[in-house]
């Protein structure tokens, strides 16, 4: 699951950014970074509601990350767990798809 989200928020950043300035890419890398950090949380529960039974159909969504967040996960200073590791690497592949050479969309 994770490795599929992860992909995907890759792939969608390549895309939606192709055709934008490095600087314009970096910051539509960091935006979905942060969005996917805010609302990843509900993805996973929509997932565990499927293959557990019995569990409430409930909102699992808290405050959206401040950028300080953000920096803490990327910094891998946040909590020393997997699942903040593999945010923070999430984080930096985003921001380094974003400022990977770019082709113009005309072939130019």
């Amino acid at each position: 699951m994770s490795a599929l989200l992860a992909t995907g928020l890759m792939v969608l950043n390549w895309k939606v950014s192709r055709s934008r300035g490095p600087m314009v890419r970096c910051l539509l890398a960091l935006v979905l970074f942060w969005l996917f950090v805010w609302l990843s949380p509900q993805i996973y529960y929509w997932y565990y509601l499927l293959i557990f039974d019995g569990l409430p159909v409930q909102s699992v969504i808290g405050t959206p990350p401040t950028p300080f967040d953000l920096i803490r996960l990327i910094g891998f200073s946040d909590r020393h767990d997997l699942s903040h590791h593999g945010q923070g690497v999430l984080g930096w592949a985003l921001v380094l798809t974003a400022l990977w050479p770019q082709r113009h969309p005309t072939g130019i």
